[in-house]
């Protein structure tokens, strides 16, 4: 009996070895921020980008990389990536991580792969978030946003729309409207990268977050308030 359980240990503390390391492996999570600080950085370095006053005033964004657009007559679209808003002290909350699924109807043809950001007017729009039953351009009005360095020369883009949406797709950059898309929270991601104890509204409301990732996601956001 002694020399059955002098065997089994080893394979017994293997199991558990690989149960634990599967169930704390954040490498998608953290893919998915560093994808999205890249995002922001292409963005950034491109002559026409989103105006860093509009990123100043904004209370939440949205960072959608590879967000999947396909279609034939009727297309749709879907993609993860993160949520963040401005905590009271005027910092960047911990990054949320998000879904984004909807359709688009019109004469369309293939398939096309897009870096999506959105801009949120109030942070209370984006906690509200829960179950993916939250419309782009329903439950929040949408358009394009202004492209340029700066607002000054867009002034009628303040006040007409709670999110404002770039996208960038084979090198071009531009404001794109999303209307019907339908924003939802990633709860497998979050118990993933967070601890399965955590909301949403928990993530929103906290800066606890000190990795590598999430800091120079942080940074670049910064960043590009100042440019």
């Amino acid at each position: 009996m002694k020399t059955i359980r002098f065997l089994l240990m080893p394979a017994l503390l293997t199991l558990l070895f690989v149960t634990v390391s599967a169930t704390t492996d954040q490498s998608k999570e953290v893919e998915k921020i560093h994808s999205a600080t890249n995002v922001l950085k292409d963005f950034d370095q491109m002559k026409e980008s989103i105006p860093h006053d509009l990123i100043q005033d904004c209370e939440g964004i949205v960072i959608v990389p590879e967000l999947l657009n396909a279609g034939f007559v009727v297309g749709g679209k879907r993609g993860r990536g993160i949520a963040m808003v401005k905590l009271g002290n005027g910092k960047w909350s911990d990054p949320v991580f998000i879904t984004l699924t909807g359709g688009s109807f019109g004469f369309q043809i293939g398939v096309q792969s897009v870096d999506l950001v959105m801009i949120f007017r109030h942070k209370g729009v984006l906690t509200k978030v829960k179950n993916g039953d939250f419309t782009i351009g329903g439950d929040a009005s949408a358009a394009a946003g202004p492209v340029g360095r700066s607002t000054s020369a867009n002034t009628d883009y303040a006040m007409k729309a709670e999110v404002y949406s770039y996208s960038r797709s084979r090198g071009l950059f531009a404001g794109i409207t999303i209307n019907g898309s339908n924003l939802g929270i990633d709860k497998k991601a979050n118990a993933n990268f967070y601890g399965s104890d955590i909301s949403s509204e928990d993530i929103f409301g906290m800066e606890k977050n000190d990795s590598d990732a999430v800091r120079e996601l942080k940074k670049t956001l910064r960043g590009m308030e100042q440019d």
